[in-house]
């Protein structure tokens, strides 16, 4: 079949939109390709579609579990063979996906970048014709970009090394310097980079300077015009998305909150009331819209100003996507910037940190391996900062990943134990009850800690991994892996490379991170203040020129260069710095730093505080409203008093 009768039969499209047909064409005839389309221009047909036409398995790479689950069920309702592989998975589904994958009967599987180091996932693969890699949010890639994920910069090497001959790589926010490091990574030509317009001329964009204390009826006023709904309400944190709820809900309107804090299936429920038209409006963090595919949103709103351009051309793109007309209004309160400026220095590593983790890789021998949920929490930084460290030795040659592990298991059992153990020989039946006796029951499942287990037989993990495997491939149990750890191997001698000289290289790198973070927060408060028409500044950010626009509230009601309204901070009170020398008091292991204490008054989590639940402290935030920096000169001279 063509592609046309694929589009029309399969997708039910009588026509491609803008680009979808280049990019296709590039991946049929054997070669790589970029498409940079706005969010709801159609990327996912680029790999949807030649993936039902090309001989073996797509495999599309994804940071996001619910686009992962929507795109799966919509392609199975059409019929196409197509699974994922996530976190979420019962030992039973995740069986049936690698025994698809084993029969060679899908066309399409979905999974995160980290998957990728997975050794069984790996081995799973073995043997398995990959007609193509579709990397889905591929602006992730670049280290210097709005929202770098380390485990995207393994992939270009990786795919190297598996000999893929195509690669599509996929993004709605890639600026010119983002789109030539995608492109530069995957080595794909210039002839393959499709870039289609950003510019939604059904989208009103207005951005209304607006007092903290105006905005809830302000939003309230806004929402209640004609036309506005469904609408998504856009905040900065799970706090703010509660609040604004509750306000929208006295007001009458029915509005729920939907952000990470909340149980899986509290956000479920959120998400699917508001896709079936049940729910008109949602208050949500970021955590919300990322693959959701509503065509109808009349309106989005930024309650708090959006952390950077690319964010916020990604979040107002989720409006009117069926091409009817959409409103999309920032309510835009200079205070949000305290809190957004506070994220971004909490973030970035001390030198001590750095020490820490440098000195833990350097003195581990030549190989060696790691928990990096178990690391982050004894250095107290983010997982993502000790990821983006090891990234950057990766780079240096430093460190080499050798691959990643499991070392707990959840058993699942095909039958009781007593029937499995009946089926073997005396001998058999004794290795494997010492095995079953390592574990802890609960049901029918038994979960069982490599480490206890190899203490207990005096087995090593090979021969405890190998027992398991031969009962998995019987198909008397299955086994679902849990607890990762990740191997690494030394390139250089410690001797060459001290801990505090590669702590003094590691710090610029952060620090230059933190410096670009903050040069995107100017650039988001300068289209705020800008008389300009906001569709070309937004643009000419994205590479694209054009004329005023005609159609946005700057071009509408032409006015002057307006600052944007921000509240004076009140001197630290003394009764909050009695409340501090409380905590201080307390010797809380995780706030013994100036800056672990400043960051737990900011109300920036950490790894140490999410360990010993400081989070649910009634100081976590007293200090929320005031800059990072004067809150961590204020700790750092009552530690030393």
């Amino acid at each position: 079949m063509t592609p046309e009768e694929i589009l029309f039969r399969t997708f039910g499209h009588s026509q491609f939109r803008p680009g979808q047909s280049e990019v296709i064409a590039s991946l049929l005839e054997g070669r790589s390709a970029l498409a940079i389309f706005p969010t709801g221009g159609g990327k996912s047909l680029c790999y949807q579609l030649p993936a039902l036409l090309l001989d073996g398995l797509t495999l599309v790479i994804s940071p996001l579990i619910a686009l992962m689950k929507d795109q799966v069920d919509a392609l199975r309702t059409r019929g196409v063979a197509a699974a994922r592989i996530d976190s979420t998975l019962s030992v039973e589904e995740l069986a049936e996906v690698r025994s698809q994958i084993g029969q060679g009967t899908l066309k399409l599987l979905y999974v995160a970048p980290e998957r990728l180091a997975n050794e069984k996932f790996i081995e799973a693969l073995r043997g398995v014709n990959i007609a193509m890699v579709a990397v889905d949010e591929a602006h992730c890639i670049s280290e210097w970009g709005h929202n770098f994920r380390p485990d995207y910069l393994r992939l270009a090497r990786l795919f190297r090394k598996w000999k893929i001959r195509r690669i599509l790589a996929l993004t709605a926010t890639a600026t010119p310097e983002v789109a030539r490091e995608i492109a530069r990574e995957f080595r794909i030509a210039a002839k393959d980079r499709v870039v289609t317009s950003f510019h939604r001329p059904n989208l009103y964009l207005a951005i209304t300077p607006t007092p903290a204390s105006e905005r809830v009826v302000r939003l309230i006023e806004r929402l209640a015009a004609p036309g506005r709904l469904p609408a998504i309400v856009y905040v900065t944190l799970q706090e703010t998305a509660e609040t604004v709820a509750a306000h929208l809900q006295r007001a009458g309107l029915r509005a729920r909150a939907y952000h990470a804090g909340l149980a899986d299936d509290v956000r479920s429920e959120v998400q699917q009331a508001f896709l079936t038209n049940t729910l008109p409006v949602i208050v949500a963090t970021i955590a919300f819209g990322m693959g959701v595919d509503k065509a109808n949103v009349r309106a989005v709103f930024h309650f708090n100003l959006p952390k950077t351009l690319e964010n916020y051309q990604q979040e107002i793109g989720r409006a009117g996507r069926d091409g009817a007309p959409a409103h999309c209004e920032v309510l835009a309160c200079g205070d949000d910037l305290r809190v957004l400026e506070n994220f971004i220095l909490g973030d970035t590593p001390t030198r001590p940190a750095l020490l820490h983790l440098s000195d833990h890789f350097l003195r581990q021998g030549a190989e060696f391996s790691i928990s990096r949920y178990d690391l982050a929490r004894s250095s107290d930084v983010k997982q993502v900062v000790l990821e983006t460290a090891l990234t950057y030795l990766e780079k240096e040659r430093i460190l080499e990943p050798c691959g990643a592990f499991y070392t707990r298991f959840e058993i699942g059992f095909a039958r009781d134990q007593a029937h499995v153990l009946n089926g073997h020989s005396a001998a058999r039946r004794k290795t494997l009850q010492k095995l079953f006796d390592c574990g802890t029951p609960k049901g029918r499942k038994l979960t069982i800690e490599l480490d206890a287990a190899q203490a207990a037989l005096g087995w090593s993990s090979a021969k405890v991994l190998a027992q398991l495997a031969e009962l998995e491939m019987a198909g008397e149990i299955i086994v679902l892996p849990r607890k990762i750890r990740h191997r690494y191997r030394l390139l250089v001698d410690p001797a060459s490379r001290s801990p505090s000289v590669v702590a003094d290289w590691l710090l610029p790198l952060f620090q230059e991170r933190e410096t670009a973070d903050l040069a995107r927060l100017t650039s988001v408060v300068a289209l705020a203040e800008t008389s300009q028409c906001l569709t070309t500044r937004l643009l000419r950010h994205f590479g694209e020129r054009i004329a005023a626009c005609g159609h946005c509230a700057n071009c509408r009601e032409p006015h002057a260069k307006r600052k944007l309204p921000r509240t004076r901070p009140r001197p630290i009170s003394t009764g909050q710095i009695a409340v501090i020398r409380s905590v201080i008091e307390e010797k809380n292991s995780a706030l013994r730093s100036s800056r672990a204490l400043a960051k737990f008054l900011c109300g920036l989590p950490s790894p140490a505080t999410q360990r010993d639940r400081l989070q649910r402290h009634e100081a976590f935030g007293l200090l929320g409203d005031y800059p990072f920096r004067d809150v961590l000169v204020q700790t750092g001279s009552m530690l030393i008093e």
